[in-house]
Parts: structure tokens; sequence; C-alpha cells
């Protein structure tokens, strides 16, 4: 199963580190990464893989809530296909 997570908020030092060892700490592949600075707004979205996580969705899902909360930022975390299907046309 794969999932998708996307990051807002103000431009600092270590988001991508901070995120990154979210999903290494659980066992949660990354498999694409697209980020960009607007102004001072950054924002990420990742494409995760979670066949080999050592952590059930719910608990990684909040584990990265957590982290926005913790830096101010917006982290959303949710399954690719509820994703795609939220974006179909």
């Amino acid at each position: 199963m794969r999932a998708v997570i996307s990051v807002i908020g103000k431009d600092t030092v270590g988001i991508l580190a901070k995120v990154s060892a979210v999903c290494e700490k659980d066992g949660v592949n990354i498999l694409d990464v697209t980020q960009t600075i607007l102004q001072d707004l950054f924002t990420m979205i990742m494409l995760v893989d979670l066949k080999g996580a050592t952590a059930p969705f719910d608990k990684f899902k909040e584990e990265l809530t957590a982290l926005g909360e913790k830096q101010n930022l917006s982290i959303h975390t949710m399954h690719e296909d509820i994703f795609n299907s939220m974006h179909k046309i």
C-alpha cells in the first residue's frame, strides 16, 4: 500500500529531514518527493510505500500530524487511493 504525505508551512531548516526521520523510524520507504518554496512558504508532497512499515498506518499518520503541530506545519497523510479519488476529474 502507498500513501501521500503533504506538508505546508513557513520554510525552516530541516523540514524534509524531520518528516523523513519519522518515515525511517516506522519502516516507511519514500518513493518520490517534490518540494518547492514560494516566497517563504514551504510545500512538499511525498509518495511513500507502507509495505514494510513497522507501525500501523493510523499511528504513522498521528506521528506526522504531531510533528506538524510541533513544527507549526500542516502535515496530512492519506492512502494513495483516497488521494487519487479526491483528485479525479
